[in-house]
This record gives C-alpha cells, structure tokens and sequence, in this order.
C-alpha cells in the first residue's frame, strides 16, 4: 500500500503543477509564443502548434518530476 501512496502523491503534485503551469502560461511573457512555434493562417483558418513551448515544458516538468522521485528514494 505504501507504493500506491507515494504514486498517488507524486499523481497530485504533477497535476498541482500543471495546473500551476497553465494558471501562469498566459502571465509569463515569452510563453506560447516562442521561435519554433508554429502558426499558420490561411483564409478562415488557422492553425497554432506550439512545438518550441511543448519541448521547453516538457523539458521542465521531466525535472521536476526526477527531483521529486529522487526526494521520495531518498
């Protein structure tokens, strides 16, 4: 059981994070709209594939995420 505890518990500091990270993405300048990042308009359409946030997120929340098993290890 104290397995699942520990999953449980890293499960919900990830998703407090994200949730933080969402709440702040709109607030800190330079995110979304980074060189790599992909927009196409054409006509009535667009598109937006953020590629460069998508890396640099996913860079940091792979961090965040060995800090805390690592803390949890150790």
């Amino acid at each position: 059981m104290e397995g699942i505890g520990k999953l449980l518990l890293l499960l919900g500091v990830s998703l407090a994070l994200l949730g933080l990270l969402l709440v702040l993405a709109g607030k800190v300048p330079g995110i979304g709209r980074l060189p790599g990042d992909i927009l196409v308009r054409r006509g009535g359409f667009t598109l937006y594939f953020p590629l460069a946030t998508m890396l640099i997120t996913s860079l940091a929340l792979s961090l965040i995420v060995a800090l805390v098993l690592r803390l949890f290890r150790g």
